[in-house]
């Protein structure tokens, strides 16, 4: 079998069918994809993947769309791609195992942009919230968006106004990739008022779809769409929810996953709020108010100590290096020595870690002597 044939195959398949589709989906793993086409296309397949599939069968656009994306600068992205992110999915796939409404890998993943999938969600938190953000709402995302890019993070969204627009253009500005997640096809920019910074995101980052080309947006396409967000990110951090909202069933869909969901707390007046504090009087999401505990919450300062430390040989560098972290001031510097008593590190290990936490990124010098770096330390209300 070869490449050609098989994306032709996935890109008939994502067509055929709209996710998600567990029968069709099946019935791929069961006989193979190009297999599934060829039976798809003459009717010969079991009940339950012809109801699937039988109204659609005859859209046999496949080499259509794969130019039309590609003039587009993009591409059909296949589960045989290596630039497939088999870790994320793999939580679609257990949460599918389970009867889980929000599990399913997709078929295939309509990509715009140069940026490798893969690679971009090895470190990725979801920032989303509602359309109607207030002012407060749309800072709060930014400043996130901003200083998470900074530290290194891919921001993960929807590309719609409020939230999820504030969060993509602050980790563009800080010059961070971000990747938009859309419940169209990639040909199309929704909503049209987004066009030039869904543009933005497909040259920094990546725009991301499973509907393929020309297939326009509708309600129930966004709540699919959302499973896609929640399992391409460590985490997900709702700004701003109403009591109703399709930020709320991103969060659903993060802890179903087995994903760590944070939620902002907003003022207690706020109806733009109202669903954040449920999360958060449920016990279901995290409080965060900085990107440093969105980092902490996701565990990917852990594995930032571990790399700064990773050369050392003065001995486990987890343990002592978090230790140390910790006890750094958030404006105002404290000796080696204050930090020893602080970690319970001893000196001589404190003074061998702390110019490894300066070359990560994730400690300063100052005047009165060591602190977290700007962006480890970087609150919202900054």
């Amino acid at each position: 079998m070869s490449g050609d044939e098989l994306r032709l195959a996935r890109a008939y398949l994502s067509r055929v069918a709209e996710p998600p589709a567990p029968a069709l989906a099946a019935f791929v793993t069961e006989v193979g994809p190009i297999e599934a086409a060829a039976r798809v296309r003459a009717g010969d397949v079991p009940p339950a993947v012809d109801g699937q599939t039988s109204a659609r069968r005859a859209e046999q656009w496949a080499e259509r769309d794969l130019e039309l994306v590609d003039q587009l600068g993009g591409r059909l992205l296949i589960p045989e791609d290596e630039e497939w992110p088999r870790w994320p999915f793999n939580a679609l796939a257990i949460a599918a195992a389970n009867g889980l409404r929000c599990g399913l890998e997709p078929l295939a993943l309509w990509v715009r942009g140069s940026c490798d999938l893969a690679a971009l969600t090895r470190r990725a938190v979801a920032v989303v919230g509602s359309r109607a953000a207030s002012d407060y709402g749309q800072h709060v995302a930014g400043e996130f968006g901003f200083g998470l890019a900074g530290a290194g993070v891919t921001v993960v969204s929807g590309a719609a106004y409020g939230i999820d627009g504030a969060a993509h253009r602050g980790a563009l500005g800080a010059g961070g990739p971000t990747i938009a997640v859309l419940a169209c096809g990639v040909d199309m920019a929704y909503p049209a008022g987004h066009q030039v910074l869904i543009d933005r995101i497909a040259d920094r980052g990546l725009v991301v779809t499973e509907y393929p080309p020309t297939r326009s947006p509708a309600r129930h396409r966004f709540l699919t769409r959302n499973r896609l967000i929640a399992a391409l990110a460590e985490g997900t951090v709702v700004v701003e929810a109403g009591r109703r909202s399709g930020a709320k069933n991103t969060a659903a869909s993060t802890s179903a996953l087995g994903r760590v969901l944070m939620a902002v707390p907003g003022p207690v007046t706020s109806v733009s709020s109202l669903g954040c504090h449920e999360l958060l009087r449920s016990g279901e999401a995290l409080p965060v108010t900085s990107v440093a505990e969105v980092l902490e919450s996701t565990g990917r300062l852990g594995v930032d100590l571990v790399e700064s430390t990773r050369n050392t040989d003065t001995g486990p560098p987890q343990g002592d290096a978090m230790r140390v972290f910790e006890a750094l001031g958030l404006s105002f510097g404290f000796s080696p020595e204050t930090i020893s008593v602080e970690s319970g590190v001893e000196l001589k290990r404190v003074r061998a870690l702390l110019p490894q936490l300066e070359l990560a990124g994730l400690a300063e010098r100052a005047e009165t002597g060591w602190k977290r770096s700007q962006e480890m330390s970087w609150r919202g209300d900054t």
